[in-house]
């Protein structure tokens, strides 16, 4: 079993595929293992992490499990957001900064076989890589983290843009800047029974639970500028 594993929780599964890909290219000795909940986190029993990378919403939701994992926990945050008692990694930035301060963070005794951290937690930010353009005031969790050029994440963007059809996208385009059912209906000369129907549609397939996974699904597949939101 390899002693160097690192676990990604994060229910934004390109957005871990992106990091779980980088990480791979940086640390190819470390298993790096991706989960979308705490709870798979939880069930798994046989490999002990060195490191946590975790997305700030489940970070809060589990707030005592990671606090007592503090020297080990990364927390996905946006722009330069700093928690107290644990190292942050800023989701708006370029993928250049991402690597420069994932081996910085290595060097300083972070990284894979340093359990505990030399520098004061929260001192840090690291970027993600941005889309096509960066956007320095990203407000949504791992918005750009899609550009990595590598296949594997390159396969999963196409798998998911495949899910929706072309009229899906247009009203999930609309949801994400805000626009109500009925100003939708009539921009797309549809009723608004229609839009609530597509609506659903667009939930179910890409198995999201709020506008904002709709948002973050939007931006990653280049639907929409986060400038535009």
């Amino acid at each position: 079993m390899n002693n160097l594993s690192i676990a990604i929780v994060d229910s934004n599964i390109l957005a871990g595929i992106g990091l779980q890909q980088i990480l791979e290219d940086i640390m190819p000795m470390a298993d790096i293992q991706l989960f979308t909940t705490f709870e798979e986190l939880a069930a798994n029993k046989d490999s002990h992490f060195i490191h946590f990378f975790v997305a700030s919403r489940i970070y809060f939701e589990h707030a005592q499990y990671f606090r007592e994992n503090a020297k080990r926990s990364i927390v996905l945050v946006n722009g330069d957001m700093q928690i107290n008692g644990v190292m942050t990694l800023n989701v708006c930035q370029q993928e250049k900064m991402l690597v420069k301060s994932i081996l910085a963070l290595h060097s300083t005794g972070h990284g894979p076989g340093h359990p505990g951290p030399t520098m004061k937690p929260g001192s840090m930010s690291m970027g993600h890589p941005a889309h096509a353009t960066e956007h320095p005031d990203c407000t949504h969790p791992h918005a750009h983290l899609h550009a990595h050029p590598h296949a594997p994440l390159q396969a999963a963007q196409q798998q998911t843009e495949q899910l929706l059809s072309a009229r899906e996208i247009e009203v999930a385009v609309l949801l994400s800047k805000g626009v109500i059912n009925k100003e939708i209906a009539d921009k797309l000369n549809i009723s608004v029974t229609t839009v609530i129907t597509h609506r659903t549609h667009i939930m179910e397939k890409l198995n999201a639970h709020s506008l904002a996974d709709i948002i973050i699904h939007c931006v990653m597949n280049g639907f929409v500028d986060v400038g535009e939101l």
